[in-house]
C-alpha cells in the first residue's frame, strides 16, 4: 500500500489550503476540518491557532 503525503490543496483550498490537505490525508470532509479548526482556534484565544496556520502554510509543501 503506498502512504499518503500531506500536502496543501490545490482544489479544496480556501485561504492557503491547509485543512483542504489535512482532510485529504485523513479522508475527511474538508468543511469539517475547517470548522473544528476554527472551533480550536478561538477556544484557544485565537493567536496560536492563527500561528500554527501559518507555520503549517510554510512546512507543507503544495499539491
Amino acid at each position: 500500500m503506498p502512504s499518503k503525503k500531506l500536502l496543501r490543496s490545490r482544489t479544496e483550498s480556501m485561504l492557503a489550503g491547509v485543512c483542504g490537505g489535512i482532510a485529504n490525508y485523513f479522508d475527511l470532509d474538508p468543511s469539517l476540518v475547517r470548522i473544528a479548526y476554527v472551533v480550536l482556534s478561538v477556544l484557544s484565544a485565537a493567536f496560536p491557532g492563527i500561528l500554527v496556520y501559518i507555520i503549517l502554510w510554510i512546512v507543507i509543501p503544495e499539491e
